[in-house]
């Protein structure tokens, strides 16, 4: 039996059935993964991505509507919002992961894209939800916990470590009743992940299993479960949660 199909068969009504779910960058890792979930749950969803190819591939695996664009183009961003023919209820944003340099090494239009895409695009969605997420509905950005440590390069991703828990904060006032929270993952065992680490990850990947709490490796599924949770749960909003298996315990 599936994981999905051991769900349908627990005699509980899926928990987002007739909802709308809309995630930015869902053709892999983590997106993909949210989006697989929420449609277990009973949710239409769509599916957003720059690579038309990858983008068509995952749509057609999960039986989604998709919508090819470059997010960080705000207009195109706008132009996706205004076209969505009904309102919807939950946005989940994800991104590139965090750019790491010392300020000797750091290439300025590198931590220009850093910044667009972890603040000024929540921003941005947080701007064309009102009106467009019924009230109650949900927006959660993707976060992380590594910048919360202190050494040489950090300096870019731990000021953006800083930065997403006061802008969470403050958008859920704005923007309510519209929810809005942050998920901040540890290390996630994504393709992402391995474009970062190429050759390196089989060592991580063993390093971890080896010293978190909680014996593995955190994987995308994982992700997707606290956010389809944090959709459905309607009492939660303007809150930062860590999923890192006991990372930072270690």
């Amino acid at each position: 039996m599936t994981e999905a199909s051991a769900r349908r068969n627990t005699g509980r009504p899926p928990e987002l059935l007739g909802q709308t779910v809309v995630v930015i960058g869902g053709s892999l890792g983590i997106g993909l993964e949210t989006a697989r979930r929420a449609r277990e749950e009973g949710a239409a969803v769509i599916i957003t991505a720059r690579n038309p190819d990858r983008l068509a591939q995952a749509g057609r695996e999960l039986g989604a509507d998709t919508a090819a664009f470059d997010a960080t183009d705000f207009d195109q961003l706008s132009a996706f919002f205004g076209e969505l023919p009904t309102p919807i209820d939950h946005v989940l944003v994800t991104g590139p992961g965090p750019y790491y340099a010392p300020l000797a090494e750091m290439e300025l239009d590198r931590v220009r894209d850093d910044v667009e895409s972890h603040l000024l695009l929540p921003l941005a969605i947080a701007r064309n939800a009102i009106g467009r997420v019924r009230p109650g509905g949900t927006l959660l950005f993707m976060g992380g916990t590594g910048g919360r440590s202190t050494a040489p390069g950090m300096s870019v991703i731990g000021a953006l470590t800083a930065a997403t828990p006061a802008m969470t904060r403050n958008l859920a006032l704005e923007l309510a009743p519209i929810r809005v929270n942050l998920i901040a993952a540890g290390f996630v065992d994504t393709p992402l992940s391995a474009t970062i680490l190429g050759d390196e990850l089989d060592a991580r990947l063993e390093e971890l299993r080896k010293t978190l709490p909680i014996g593995r490796v955190v994987g995308p599924e994982d992700i997707a479960n606290l956010a389809v949770h944090l959709m459905a749960n309607t009492a939660v909003t303007g809150a930062t949660f860590d999923i890192d298996g006991g990372q930072q315990l270690t």
